[in-house]
């Protein structure tokens, strides 16, 4: 069914993986308030069904871990009569704060099979149908870690730095076939998974939590984090540039190297 707003979007299907939450719920906000369908994708279902219901008519979820190449096909046979020509590859987790000498052999794949493994499989079964209708955009979040250090942080940092090295790769392998692709590199957004970047920080140095959030965001020129919804409104901007690709687009609030 096809959601009840007519915008810019109106008429295409949008896919965004980690749809049920924090950015990926943001954007998929935005998507579907300028006439987007959007389909959400995730491991857990109650929060993908949570958003739908948010969002009516022209949003649907499906379960889906990212990481696994079994359940990244049945999400594409699953939607193989859909035409999904905007593929936002948000999925991602933090990974964790530690010295890089102390972070684990699993834990460390763990980060880039989410954050790099993900964007590889939902781009291989994804671009094969953009190619041949000869057009569609995939937006791949990254990061502003990805650019600048960001200590006891290796595994993010690097599996970021990856995405943009891919993105800019894959546009020049699929822009001739008419496919954008571009990625989005946010600074701090304020939300949970900050608030609890900011508590270990605290806990690690002995410093209050509002000081070690302070200490973080007065790198960034406006002294402040970014939003949910301002991530969301740069992938409607991005998305309003047919001439844009393998470009990474910087949303930090300043916080640049």
């Amino acid at each position: 069914m096809s959601g009840l707003v007519d915008g810019p979007l109106t008429g295409r299907t949008a896919l965004v993986t980690g749809g049920g939450n924090g950015l990926g719920a943001a954007i998929a906000r935005a998507l579907h308030g300028h006439g987007a369908d959007v389909v959400l994708a995730g491991r857990r279902p109650e929060p993908l069904a949570a958003v739908c219901d948010e969002l009516g008519p022209g949003a649907t979820w499906h379960a889906c871990d990212v990481a696994d190449p079994d359940s990244v096909a049945a999400l594409a046979s699953s939607l193989a009569g859909t035409d999904v020509s905007i593929l936002i590859n948000n999925a991602g987790i933090a990974g964790p704060v530690a010295p890089l000498t102390e972070i684990s052999v699993e834990d460390w794949d763990d980060v880039f099979d989410i954050n790099v493994r993900g964007v590889f499989l939902l781009c291989k079964a994804f671009l094969p149908g953009m190619v041949a209708r000869g057009g569609g955009d995939v937006i791949n979040l990254a990061s502003v870690s990805g650019k600048r250090p960001l200590v006891r942080r290796t595994p993010y940092a690097a599996s970021k730095m990856a995405i943009i090295g891919l993105t800019a790769t894959l546009a020049f392998e699929v822009g001739p076939a008419g496919v954008n692709v571009n990625s989005l590199s946010p600074g701090p957004v304020a939300g949970p998974r900050m608030e609890r970047n900011f508590t270990l920080e605290a806990q690690r140095t002995g410093r209050s939590y509002d000081e070690a959030m302070d200490a973080f965001v007065s790198r960034a020129a406006l002294g402040r984090m970014v939003t949910e919804g301002e991530v969301g409104a740069a992938v409607i901007a991005m998305l309003a540039m047919p001439g844009m690709c393998g470009a990474d687009i910087d949303l930090s609030a300043g916080m640049v190297a």
